[in-house]
C-alpha cells in the first residue's frame, strides 16, 4: 500500500517509463472524447454542469494503458476536473468469461481545499486497485470491485453489478452499486447503496460513412436522495 506521502508524480513517470515499448508497438489506438450534460459518477454528481470528456488509450494484446479526462465548461464546476492515468490487464478465463485488472490514478488538478487535503498538491490523488469479471454470454453480467488504495483513510470498498441487454436496436444496461461500509470519500457512514441505473445507446446514422454514438441514462443516489438524467455524445475517428 502507498503511504499518503508518496511522491505520486514519481511514481506516475515510472508508470510511463516502463509503459515505453507499449506506446511504441501498439496494436491499436483509440482516442475520442465524450460530451454530456452532467459527470456523474457511481451516482455522484462531479462538478454540477456540462462536461467535456477526452480520452487516449493504448493497447497490446491483453493489456492497455490510457488516460481519460473530464473538464467542466463552467468556472464553478471547474473544481471538480479530473485527469485520469490507468492500466488494465485482461484474462480469458473461457467460456466467454473474462477477468479485467485495472490500476487508476484519479487526479483532480484544482487548486482549492475540496479535493486537496494535505495542502502539497500530492492530495488531489487517489489510488484505486480494480477487479471485474464478466460472465458467460448467456448472463454477461459484469461484477466489480474497486479498493482505494492510497489518500483514502477508509480504503473505500465500491461493488458493481451491470447488466447489458438490448431492446430492438437500442442497448440498454442496468447498474447498481454498494459502498462496502463507512466512506468519507463517499460521505456515508455505513453499507449504503450509492448507484442504481438504467443507461440506453444507439448510434445516430448522419451519413454512409458516418454515425453519432448517443447515450442516455437515468441514475438515482438513493442515499443522497437525488436523480440525474445524463444525455451525451461520442466522437471519434
Amino acid at each position: 500500500m502507498m503511504t499518503k506521502h508518496f511522491p505520486l508524480h514519481t511514481f506516475m513517470m515510472l508508470v510511463v517509463l516502463v509503459s515505453t515499448p507499449l506506446l511504441t508497438n501498439a496494436q491499436s489506438i483509440g482516442f475520442g472524447a465524450d460530451f454530456y450534460n452532467r459527470y456523474v459518477w457511481r451516482g455522484y454528481d462531479f462538478g454540477d454542469s456540462f462536461s467535456v470528456q477526452p480520452g487516449l488509450a493504448f493497447t497490446a494484446g491483453n493489456f492497455e494503458l490510457g488516460t481519460w479526462g473530464s473538464y467542466s465548461i463552467s468556472a464553478d464546476g471547474a473544481r471538480a476536473n479530473e485527469h485520469d492515468l490507468y492500466a488494465t490487464y485482461s484474462f480469458d478465463l473461457g467460456s466467454t468469461t473474462s477477468l479485467a485488472l485495472t490500476v487508476t490514478d484519479y487526479y483532480f488538478p484544482t487548486d482549492s481545499d475540496w479535493l486537496n487535503f494535505d495542502g502539497d498538491g500530492e492530495g488531489a490523488h487517489w489510488i484505486e486497485l480494480m477487479g471485474a469479471v464478466t460472465l458467460p454470454e448467456s448472463f454477461p453480467v459484469t461484477l466489480s470491485a474497486a479498493f482505494m488504495v492510497h489518500n483514502d483513510p477508509d480504503n473505500s470498498l465500491y461493488l458493481e453489478g451491470a447488466l447489458p441487454f438490448s431492446l430492438g436496436d437500442v442497448e440498454l444496461g442496468l447498474t447498481l452499486g454498494v459502498v462496502a461500509g463507512m466512506s468519507g470519500f463517499y460521505g456515508v457512514e455505513s453499507t449504503s447503496l450509492v448507484n442504481m441505473g438504467l443507461s440506453a445507446s444507439k448510434d445516430l446514422q448522419i451519413t454512409e460513412q458516418f454515425s453519432l454514438p448517443l447515450s442516455a441514462a437515468y441514475i438515482m443516489n438513493p442515499t443522497t436522495e437525488k436523480t440525474y438524467l445524463v444525455f451525451g455524445f461520442s466522437l471519434s475517428p
